[in-house]
């Protein structure tokens, strides 16, 4: 397994030598520094913790600091572990690059999702509207009967769907295919959408599905901009 940590830039369009269109997420990952490598002996697993974009130190603690400058680096403003023991032979203070990947490689996607505050049951579960006829008042959208169960009727059980906060989880979209890597410009193609805003921070790690890989799709031009 491996995996890399990059930004979201947002959505467009490829297309194949047989004219057909992929819709893909351009993820602009710039090489991540390693700044530590957990070991079974002193940690008890196996993991690399890797940074991303430099933090001027007026604006860093001292033990964020110091931890860098055992890397050889400076503070970081996105730091991760990322279980990758297809890397585990890299040192610390050594550059992870977008290049660890190729096209036709499967991935899975980790992001924060949109945040969408305070919702209804409508948006937030895709509860069913009440009927919208005479006699049912202004509460088309509400959360209706909560407290109908059987036997516990009067209580309301856990985990009730209810109105509340919506958005802002941890996701992870699997089984996404890898288009393109371009290495030069630190960015990658992968096919479908993944979770987060635009310049949301995402993980790129290899999929823990059975299919690792699959043929790479030809893209039109392609050999003429290589």
């Amino acid at each position: 397994m491996k995996g890399i940590l990059g930004r979201k830039l947002g959505m467009t369009q490829v297309f194949t030598e047989d004219g057909a269109l992929i819709p893909v997420t351009v993820i602009e990952c710039e090489p991540n520094v390693v700044l530590q490598k957990k070991s079974v002996e002193t940690d008890g697993y196996e993991a690399l913790q890797v940074g991303i974009e430099d933090v001027k130190e007026n604006r860093a603690n001292k033990p964020e600091t110091g931890h860098a400058k055992k890397a050889g680096t400076s503070p970081k403003k996105f730091v991760k572990e990322i279980k990758a023991d297809e890397l585990m032979a890299t040192e610390v203070g050594a550059e992870i690059k977008v290049d660890i990947f190729s096209a036709g490689d499967i991935v899975d996607v980790t992001g924060v999702s949109k945040g969408k505050g305070y919702t209804g049951v409508v948006k937030r579960y895709n509860h069913h509207l009440i009927n919208e006829t005479h006699g049912a008042g202004p509460v088309h959208r509400s959360v209706g009967s909560l407290a109908t169960t059987g036997r516990n009727n009067g209580r309301i059980e856990k985990n009730t769907p209810m109105p509340g906060h919506d958005g802002s989880l941890t996701v992870t979209n699997q089984n996404l295919e890898i288009i393109k890597v371009d290495a030069d410009k630190n960015y990658i193609l992968v096919k479908g959408n993944v979770p987060g805003p635009k310049r949301g921070l995402v993980v790129v790690k290899t999929t823990v599905k059975k299919n690792k890989h699959v043929n790479p799709k030809v893209l039109l031009n392609e050999n003429k901009e290589a």
